[in-house]
């Protein structure tokens, strides 16, 4: 990924928050096949950490990733910027965005590492389908489903290799351009614009 030096997201600690809040990703493997998937990342498996996921049996894509390098994207909120946003001039459209590009390389997983793959997910997103309390003994989904759904799935790994990510939101530009688009983005009724300014503001905060 081409990231100007100002751009690059520079220490670990971000690099991990920001796969940890948009884990969907996009695995790609050499001969250009694509998967979308969830993923979960492991800061105590590798220097780097491991992320862990699942996809389909179905999809043959398992078969050709199984030890291959991989490149896996992580997308954050995007948007486009107006030109009229900005106080200076002459400028043009641009689109503003963040992702991380992680490189590694695919492991499969056992059943049992996969079943609870299956339950970290579910963990990290609606701990309480697992929650006794809530759904009885066994929780929302009944262990003999589950291990029947795990059959259906194959679970893998990617050992970090390397991560890199980048922040393109206008910081370059001066206070009064930056505040433009604050503004800009404010008035916008699209939930990816309201995202894009909920984040453009953490960073703005973060560099002041």
């Amino acid at each position: 990924m081409y990231i100007p030096k100002n751009l690059r997201i520079n220490d670990l600690t971000s690099l991990h928050k920001f796969v940890a809040d948009y884990g969907f990703a996009v695995i790609t493997t050499a001969d250009l096949t694509a998967s979308h998937l969830p993923l979960l990342l492991k800061l105590d498996e590798g220097e780097l950490g491991t992320l862990y996921g699942h996809m389909a049996r179905a999809n043959q894509h398992w078969k050709i990733a199984d030890g291959q390098s991989v490149l896996t994207v992580f997308s954050g909120p995007h948007g486009y910027i107006s030109p009229t946003w900005y106080e200076s001039s002459p400028a043009v459209p641009t689109w503003n965005y963040a992702a991380v590009h992680v490189k590694g390389t695919v492991t499969l997983t056992d059943d049992e590492t996969t079943l609870s793959i299956l339950n970290d997910t579910i963990a990290k997103y609606e701990p309480s389908l697992l929650s006794s309390e809530t759904h009885g003994h066994d929780g929302f989904i009944p262990p003999d489903y589950k291990l029947k759904l795990a059959k259906a799935i194959v679970g893998f790994k990617v050992k970090i290799d390397s991560i890199e990510g980048k922040n393109k939101l206008g910081q370059h530009r001066s206070l009064a351009d930056q505040k433009g688009v604050l503004a800009g983005l404010s008035e916008s009724s699209r939930l990816d614009d309201q995202a894009l300014l909920a984040y453009t503001k953490l960073h703005y905060q973060q560099h002041e």
